[in-house]
């Protein structure tokens, strides 16, 4: 196995890629009784129009397949819900979908080898038949209703529209109910004999494992087949610009949210290392800028025009990238307001020295506080390294993160054409109705009942 480490905060990771290119990555934690383990494919909402490896086929499958087919892996021919077998035994267990990846994990003290024996049997067998498909389509139509009813979300949505115009970043994870109404058990054969081939997969363990014996462990557990080589997948050309500056949309919501968003204009060539240094610049500079010890949240805060500090998020791969800011204020103009004065002030006087340098510690500080939890660790080694990026980087590379480089960072993004602005607003009087009108129908309940 090839061994990789940082010097810095003393952790190492051991990486094997199988001949089948399967990519397992160990990550050994001797002072803990927690073991992790999460195995994940290369496959998100974004991947909806490829060729297949073998057969050169092009494929385009309804929005949502990838959320959907995470979903239905769980489920066995013997009628047993795998997820139910992992949490009897006791283990936390989990799967998610994003836009670039799709993974399946669990968490433990014991049993973990009876764990590992039934992730990895779910996730080489899958069972898709007409009836259990359409059965499914109820289920997550009823979550496409909910997230469609959750401010936060269709904010952060609006927030992708007002970015992107034909980038498939801007679909729902979920699809819509029209797109997965369409899908069937071909379409998710098909998706998972293409992007759940071990060439397309990364598997990350932490705990306190013998790399080796842990390593001999999987391979055992793993059922023959083929590397089928890279996957082409087809996405439309970047856009330089945004598409709408502002969206509002109204619901019902006690205050309103809003989200400030910067578009990253990418080159065409995606280089991971850059990619490292561009995002720690962007952490330094949002922590400088709103982050809770700014001068800007000090002032909001003590106004009551923000009410918590904001959420500060730089999302990238290859194929897009945007920085948001998002909370929640009874007056969102004026923090997008602030926002762009803060911006401008900082883009003509530049960063103040010392400032800079005790920022650059804090994120510093961040990265690796990461390194204390088991499943921190193991979810940021995939993640990073669907985007081909090695974790260690981010320890590694941060001193190389100059003042000069960031202000660079803040001229070359944080411009005002490259801004969004949508906002969730409601009338706190047609929320209060809601709530009343919800109380008035409890009250009733309770004395027919009683």
């Amino acid at each position: 196995m090839k061994i990789i480490e940082s010097l810095r905060i003393k952790e190492k990771a051991y990486v094997e890629t199988l001949e089948n290119g399967l990519k397992i990555i160990i990550i050994p934690k001797n002072n803990t009784n927690k073991k992790y383990i999460i195995w994940g494919t290369h496959f998100g909402s974004i991947d909806n129009h490829f060729i297949m490896p073998k057969t050169g086929e092009e494929v385009y499958i309804p929005d949502g397949v990838a959320h959907f087919l995470e979903h239905k892996m769980f489920e066995q021919e013997n009628g047993k819900n795998s997820l139910d077998v992992l949490m009897a035994l006791g283990l936390d267990a989990n799967a998610y979908t994003t836009n670039d990846h799709t993974a399946y994990l669990f968490e433990c003290t014991d049993n973990f080898y009876q764990g590992l024996d039934e992730l990895m049997n779910y996730l080489q067998n899958p069972y898709f038949t007409d009836e259990n498909v359409e059965k499914e389509k109820g289920i997550i139509g009823q979550e496409i209703k909910m997230y469609e009813d959750d401010p936060s979300w269709q904010l952060y949505m609006n927030a992708l529209d007002c970015m992107y115009k034909n980038n498939p970043i801007k679909i729902d994870i979920a699809g819509t109910i029209e797109s997965i109404s369409k899908i069937t058990p071909d379409v998710l054969y098909k998706c998972y004999n293409t992007f759940y081939n071990p060439a397309n997969m990364t598997m990350v363990v932490c705990g306190d494992f013998e790399p080796e014996k842990i390593l001999d462990e999987i391979k055992k557990r793993l059922i023959k087949k083929e590397n089928q080589g890279e996957i082409k997948r087809i996405y439309p050309q970047k856009e330089k610009e945004i598409n709408m500056p502002y969206k509002e949309s109204k619901m019902e919501v006690s205050m309103p949210a809003f989200i400030v968003g910067y578009k990253d204009v990418q080159g065409e060539e995606y280089n991971p290392r850059i990619a490292v240094k561009k995002h720690i610049a962007i952490e330094i500079l949002l922590n400088m800028i709103i982050g809770k010890s700014s001068n800007l949240y000090k002032e909001l805060y003590e106004k009551g025009i923000i009410l918590s500090e904001p959420g500060l998020d730089y999302e990238f791969t290859d194929q897009y990238a945007h920085i948001l800011i998002s909370g929640q204020s009874n007056n969102p103009q004026e923090i997008q307001k602030r926002i762009k004065e803060t911006v401008k002030t900082f883009r003509e006087n530049g960063l103040n020295e010392q400032h800079f340098d005790r920022i650059r510690k804090k994120v510093y500080g961040d990265y690796a506080i990461e390194y204390n939890s088991v499943g921190n660790i193991a979810r940021m080694f995939l993640a990073d390294n669907m985007k081909g990026i090695n974790s260690f980087d981010y320890i590694d590379d941060y001193k190389t993160v100059t003042k000069q480089y960031v202000e660079e960072i803040l001229k070359d993004i944080f411009k005002e054409e490259n801004m969004v602005f949508p906002t969730n607003k409601e009338t706190r009087e047609k929320f209060e109705n809601v709530i009343l009108t919800k109380y008035d129908e409890m009250v009733k309940e309770e004395v027919n009942e009683g």
